[in-house]
């Protein structure tokens, strides 16, 4: 079974909100164990939420949900999952670190939703498993914890941790567990139940594929964009993207000015800049770092670019910085 159940047979999962959560990930979890009471009619899961100190713990949103539950009364979680979203590293409390490093020690399943990774990773508690987390927040991720596995997948279940990406990730994950624990009969009903078409695997991309996305479906043009966003820290040549792509460099040049309104030069330069102002704006890289993370060897450069992209130097990016063109 994904999750572990209690003597009585009942699954109970606690909900450690961290501030600025996703309050569609969350609900993604719970809607779905909630409508698999009423489908079995009888009750196959509980769930609780906590904070810090016991008070509402304000969403992404703006909204909070009632009651929460100190961490000081939930001892002894049996399935605890950390939800947060934008800006975690803002909310590593240390007593919060503690609390989990505490926990951890008796053996619970441990989750994270969203950037829930964060958390996790302060406490020690992700090192030598497979996770995952939001699409936005991998780069970042990767960049600061190059070591750790993480995929792009919807949600990774290793041994006794378990991560989805969040938003509606999250409801994946929970059919998922309903399936192996209460059947593929009642996963299927509660999929229906939120007109979903069917339950996606964990192995489902989190991002809309390339051609959707971009409105592009010139094969040749699609190799060489998949190339662009694979190579973002050592960009490629133009000579070695129109190799990949098996067309000359002038073909290369009609395509993205008449697919994309842009030179292949240009739009490569967009991407490495779009890249580089996520990571200053979600994580704490350096600029040079992040210069180095997207491909610029030298910070002026960098700077110049970026400026001229934006309107505004990189340190401007950062939580808190006066904007200033």
């Amino acid at each position: 079974m994904a999750l572990r159940p209690a003597p009585d047979g009942v699954i109970t999962v606690s909900f450690l909100l961290i501030p600025e959560f996703s309050m569609v990930a969350l609900l993604s979890a719970i809607e779905p164990m909630r409508v698999a009471n009423r489908m079995a009619r009888r009750e196959c899961f509980r769930w609780r939420l906590l904070s810090g100190d016991g008070a509402p713990v304000q969403a992404s949103n703006q909204l909070t949900l009632q009651p929460c539950i100190a961490i000081a009364d939930e001892p002894a979680p049996v399935n605890l999952f950390v939800c947060s979203s934008f800006h975690p590293e803002r909310y590593l409390d240390p007593a919060l670190i503690a609390w989990l490093q505490k926990i951890a020690r008796q053996g619970p399943l441990l989750g994270a939703v969203d950037t829930g990774c964060y958390l996790l990773q302060a406490a020690g508690l992700i090192k030598n498993h497979r996770i995952t987390l939001h699409w936005e927040a991998i780069p970042a991720f990767r960049e600061q914890f190059p070591a750790l596995d993480v995929s792009n997948e919807l949600f990774e279940i290793d041994r006794n941790l378990i991560t989805c990406a969040g938003g509606t990730a999250a409801l994946d994950l929970m059919l998922h567990v309903i399936q192996v624990g209460f059947g593929h009969e009642l996963a299927i009903s509660v999929c229906e139940q939120f007109i979903k078409s069917g339950i996606r695997q964990k192995s489902d991309t989190q991002r809309i594929d390339l051609a959707a996305r971009l409105g592009v479906y010139h094969p040749r043009l699609l190799q060489v964009l998949e190339q662009m966003e694979n190579h973002l820290d050592e960009p490629l040549s133009q000579e070695a993207l129109a190799r990949a792509a098996n067309v000359s460099l002038r073909q290369l040049e009609r395509l993205f000015r008449q697919h994309l309104r842009h030179t292949p030069a240009a739009y490569y330069l967009q991407l490495r800049l779009e890249r580089a102002r996520a990571l200053l704006q979600e994580s704490r890289l350096s600029v040079a770092e992040v210069a180095l993370a997207c491909g610029f060897a030298a910070v002026a450069h960098f700077s110049r670019a970026y400026r001229k992209h934006y309107g505004c130097a990189p340190s401007a990016e950062r939580p808190g910085a006066a904007r200033v063109s």
